[in-house]
């Protein structure tokens, strides 16, 4: 049986609930839905997501106007499965509502057909990896943070991105689709294929701030306030970001009592190195927060690339499969100990023990809270105590965690 559901919504729905559902039902052994979104005016953004009668089914904001759930299949952010009976909702964000409203309607069929899966490229030769000096029992590994796919409002496969990651020379890649956990199922086997440790992500995303959820946690809802995404990270084992505090229309403005471990100081987005915006930021939330970077990468014609910046994560030495690297990676973001580079041959700061190394930075300067200290040739050690990399004219060109 068909519904429709038509209503207007206005700015007063938004503030009462910016999420709501839409109810239907589905019979035992459904064959599934087809679930299609009608927004009215193209000024208002209205976002599109699914519960089912057991727990969350998935999410694909404004990417898509459609989606599919059967019990083998689904579409790209959403959940297959068998379909239980009982209520389901489809959720609606209501991002962007007009002064005037905007009429919506939804439709809900049974059964459907998803559409079949890219074939996978073919696995790109990986350019030689940088050997960077690490402690004893440790190895340095090439991270990007941060970066969406299909299953969110990203334009390639996983394992289009896999290889993207390869050719970009990384060891490691958070994949951080937006509101979903439907593309961690497929991470390992994608990963193991190209030789890539792809690290579960969800960009939990509000339009008040986005926060990158690290490790197969099971998903975190998004509509319940932001200190409960702390504490539900933490009970479960992941570990919590902020993403680009100050980021436009989604910087960071949740208040939070107790602050995650993990914050992403260095975002694509950061274009003028000699702005100092994001470490004052970094600085004022507690420089004992461990430094991150993410190109938050979308699409290929967009204007960040893979690796850009890069997050050097010291990890067990020991581990070299994806299936080793991406606990091991995910160990080392607890433990603080990262660098961040503007990209994988850039000029680095690396902590080691009590002393920092700054490689590629001849004549600049290592600075902290109290702290000064010059760098003499393209491989000095100095002091512990420092955490930004700073050219002559007040450029940053790297970050340090601890060690």
């Amino acid at each position: 049986m068909q519904i429709v559901h038509r209503g207007r919504w206005t700015r007063e729905d938004r503030a009462a609930d910016p999420w709501p559902g839409l109810p239907f039902e589905v019979p035992p052994a459904g064959p599934g839905i087809t679930v299609e979104l009608e927004v009215a005016r193209p000024d208002a953004v209205i976002d599109l997501g699914c519960a089912g009668a057991a727990g969350w089914r998935g999410w694909s904001g404004g990417a898509r106007s459609r989606f599919v759930i059967t019990p083998t299949g689904a579409t790209p952010g959403y959940l297959p499965g068998e379909l239980e009976p009982g209520t389901w909702q489809v959720v609606l964000g209501l991002h962007r509502v007009p002064a005037q409203g905007v009429e919506v309607t939804v439709t809900v069929r049974p059964g459907g057909e998803v559409e079949p899966e890219r074939p996978w490229p073919p696995v790109p030769d990986r350019p030689p990896r940088r050997v960077l000096p690490a402690l004893p029992g440790l190895r340095w590994v090439a991270a990007d943070l941060h970066a969406h796919t299909l299953h969110s409002d990203g334009e390639l496969t996983i394992a289009e991105l896999a290889a993207r990651a390869v050719s970009a020379g990384l060891d490691a890649l958070a994949v951080t689709d937006h509101n979903t956990t439907s593309h961690h199922a497929h991470l390992a086997e994608v990963g193991r294929h190209y030789g890539v440790a792809l690290v579960p992500g969800q960009e939990v995303t509000t339009d008040l701030g986005h926060a990158n959820a690290f490790g197969d946690i099971g998903w975190v809802d998004f509509r319940e306030p932001a200190p409960a995404w702390v504490s539900t990270v933490q009970a479960r084992g992941g570990l919590l970001s902020v993403n680009h505090p100050l980021a436009a229309d989604c910087a960071w403005r949740h208040p939070l009592p107790h602050r995650p471990p993990l914050a992403e100081v260095w975002h694509s987005s950061w274009l003028a190195p000699t702005w100092g915006g994001p470490v004052a930021w970094w600085q004022a939330w507690g420089a004992d927060t461990t430094p991150v970077g993410g190109s938050d990468w979308h699409r290929p014609d967009g204007s960040t690339a893979l690796g850009v910046p890069t997050t050097w994560v010291a990890v067990d030495a020991a581990a070299r499969t994806p299936d080793e690297l991406v606990p091991a990676v995910l160990d080392g973001l607890a433990a603080g100990r990262t660098a961040v580079s503007r990209d994988r041959e850039a000029p680095v700061l690396l902590p080691l023990g009590d002393e920092l190394l700054a490689l590629g930075a001849s004549g600049a300067l290592v600075l902290g809270p109290g702290y000064r200290a010059a760098v003499m040739s393209d491989s000095d050690t100095v002091r512990g105590g420092g955490q930004v990399l700073c050219s002559h004219d007040g450029s940053v060109l790297a970050l340090a965690g601890r060690s």
